[in-house]
């Protein structure tokens, strides 16, 4: 098939393109490069300038991108805003790509109007997310950044004109469900190409266990790493001989994935449900990780045996989770062990080519 992949985040659509290529498809990714982490793409989207000027470049970009958006069999887009342009702006490429391509999908990658609405309204199915702190009554996302009139009518015209849409995650899934139905949905999960990757040995006995936290700096309340990130230096400041902490925040990603590499737990997120792109990475690399791993997301994709990941509740303090993280370097064989099933994990789950597969196969149905 000829696909068009439009519009990234964390290297997403970079990676299953590529899965793509190698089982034979003809594929495009046209996006930003996921802003500051540069990642591959084929068509660049990235917007040269902040305000009026930028978005009047970019929308040049565009134009002169036209006859290349055209012509696919599959066009699978970002998110309802997978260029960075206004609403209405988007609404004119999104119905463009409709009318000279094939089939649109939609690859729920991050918050939208959908996910939104599910977790602030009162029947939300998951106990905790990243838009709202129902302990402290408040939004984490800006409200009026997803409930302004034109991005919510781009979002229902997306939905409404969608052929079909591919999960990322557990969560956006559950949001996905409340608005289509059963046979326009389908899982994926996060694609990762475990087969670039060699594992790497935990650190032996007698060397410093190295703590990594990877941070985006305007998303640190809605991720929880500020929070990880005390917890981690309260761990750091106890055991100085025993372990080191290593922060990174906002690099390229080919950069930030060798600054991983060298670390033995990778703390990822505390609100999520579901291990994202940071934390798959790392135990694609044979790390043990702190990230959402609750028991919900392991039924959702059937997993009974594997689960290494350690998961941490925002319902707990900041001592309690520098204590579940104390206890895990502590034990350093059960950490290997953790890093060993990590990568078992990974490769089972989120394996590039078999990510592309599922998408493969949702089409073709």
């Amino acid at each position: 098939m000829k696909i068009l992949l439009i519009g990234d985040a964390s290297n997403y659509h970079a990676c299953l393109g590529g899965a793509l290529r190698r089982l034979g498809h003809d594929v495009t990714v046209a996006s930003s490069g996921s802003r500051w982490m540069h990642t591959h793409r084929d068509i660049d989207l990235a917007r040269p300038l902040p305000g009026k000027a930028g978005g009047a470049l970019l929308a040049l970009k565009l134009a002169a991108a036209a006859r290349r958006l055209r012509g696919f069999d599959i066009v699978q887009i970002s998110n309802p805003v997978f260029v960075e342009l206004r609403p209405h702006r988007v609404k004119k490429i999104f119905d463009d790509l409709r009318r000279h391509n094939g089939a649109v999908y939609l690859t729920a990658l991050g918050i939208d109007v959908p996910y939104y609405r599910m977790c602030c309204h009162n029947d939300c199915p998951l106990r905790y997310n990243d838009v709202f702190d129902r302990r402290a009554a408040k939004l984490r996302v800006r409200q009026d950044d997803w409930l302004n009139k034109p991005l919510v009518a781009l979002n229902d015209h997306v939905y409404s004109h969608i052929d079909g849409v591919i999960t990322a995650l557990y969560e956006y899934h559950l949001s996905v469900q409340r608005i289509l139905p059963p046979d326009k949905i389908a899982y994926a999960g996060i694609p990762i190409d475990t087969q670039s990757i060699e594992p790497r040995p935990i650190a032996p006995d007698g060397r410093k266990i190295s703590i990594f936290l990877g941070r985006h700096s305007y998303r640190m309340a809605e991720k929880g790493t500020d929070i990880l990130e005390k917890a981690a230096r309260i761990v750091a400041q106890r055991y100085p001989d025993t372990c080191r902490l290593d922060i990174v925040e906002n690099l390229p990603y080919h950069e930030y994935v060798q600054r991983l590499r060298a670390a033995d737990i990778v703390l990822d997120q505390l609100y999520s449900y579901t291990p994202a792109t940071n934390a798959l990475l790392a135990m694609a690399h044979g790390q043990a990780v702190v990230s959402g791993a609750e028991p919900e997301y392991y039924r959702f994709i059937g997993e009974d045996t594997l689960r290494p990941i350690i998961n941490c509740s925002p319902d707990d303090s900041i001592d309690s989770i520098a204590d579940t993280i104390q206890s895990a370097i502590a034990d350093r064989d059960r950490l290997r062990q953790r890093g060993r099933e990590s990568r078992d994990f990974a490769v089972k789950h989120n394996d590039s080519i078999t990510v592309a597969r599922r998408f493969i196969n949702f089409w073709t149905r």
